[in-house]
């Protein structure tokens, strides 16, 4: 009877763990084994993202040491026109407005919902999770090309005016010539060797816009709304959802994103296996 009961056991965690096998295995439609960076947890300076408030008035976000409590898989590029395109032709993704642009250049006039459905997609094709990275995810592979978004020190009595300098900083501020997007690598790799971070492409985040006070010395968040998203680039910017041009809505520091595009992370299948493994401990345990 114990044999028969520990056969069964077998023959349930191994069912179990099949199908996630089966599809870890199956390839990326077109990200190939050199296409992600895999970086390993560091600490790091972060600058909380949304609106901050002390006493009524606009303040800078906190800046906090940060570091990622795992190894941080992403890829090296941002998705690309022909990479989407395959997505479309499955019948998963929106078919975006007609353009004329090359299949290997990162594409663009995607919202967020769009890039999730993507990122869906990969993980229904390769059983590999996909996902937009946090703004804090986003901004520690970013390293050297992320942001600081401090506000410009100004009459501490008249905060509105540090909110007009930086709208003037940004600008003045010298922008990528080419406002199309351009093929990967054109803006060149930063120290994590990921490419064109804060080139002429924003990238969509998985955050949420918050307001925040920072009254008597805590933080307190007032609002969340999620229809509002984190996107990131040569400056960070908060965008609806469903915006797919910059240019029609949104909030940026300055002047709004040229692009929305986007890239994601993954996550190894191993976490996926490892996962149904504790799964299945547990119901051993149960049984």
């Amino acid at each position: 009877m114990l044999l028969l009961m520990k056969v069964k056991m077998a023959m349930l965690a191994g069912a179990l763990a099949a199908p996630v096998l089966a599809t870890a295995l199956t390839p990326a439609p077109s990200h190939d084994s050199d296409g992600t960076s895999r970086l390993t947890p560091a600490q790091f300076s972060y600058r909380a993202a949304g609106d901050f408030s002390r006493a009524g008035r606009p303040v800078e976000g906190p800046l906090r040491e940060l570091s990622l409590p795992a190894n941080l898989t992403i890829m090296k590029r941002q998705v690309t026109v022909g990479e989407y395109a395959r997505c479309v032709d499955d019948g998963a993704c929106p078919r975006l407005a007609e353009r004329k642009d090359a299949q290997d250049v990162p594409v663009t006039g995607v919202n967020w919902h769009d890039a999730s459905t993507y990122a869906a997609w990969m993980t229904r094709r390769t059983g590999v999770l996909h996902r937009l990275p946090t703004d804090e995810e986003w901004t520690f592979a970013a390293a050297e090309k992320a942001r600081d978004e401090a506000l410009p020190i100004a009459d501490p009595a008249d905060p509105a005016q540090a909110w007009i300098a930086r709208y003037e900083a940004e600008a003045s501020r010298e922008r990528p010539q080419a406002i199309s997007p351009q093929p990967g690598g054109t803006f060149g790799a930063n120290s994590k060797g990921l490419d064109d971070v804060a080139g002429n492409v924003w990238e969509w985040t998985d955050t949420c816009f918050i307001r925040m006070s920072l009254d008597d010395g805590r933080e307190q968040i007032t609002n969340t709304n999620c229809g509002v998203r984190v996107v990131q680039g040569a400056h960070r910017a908060y965008m609806t959802d469903f915006i797919r041009d910059p240019k029609s809505g949104g909030c940026a520091a300055g002047v709004p994103p040229t692009n929305l595009g986007f890239r994601l992370v993954v996550v190894p299948s191993s976490s996926a296996v490892a996962g149904v493994v504790r799964n299945v401990s547990k119901l051993l345990r149960r049984t």
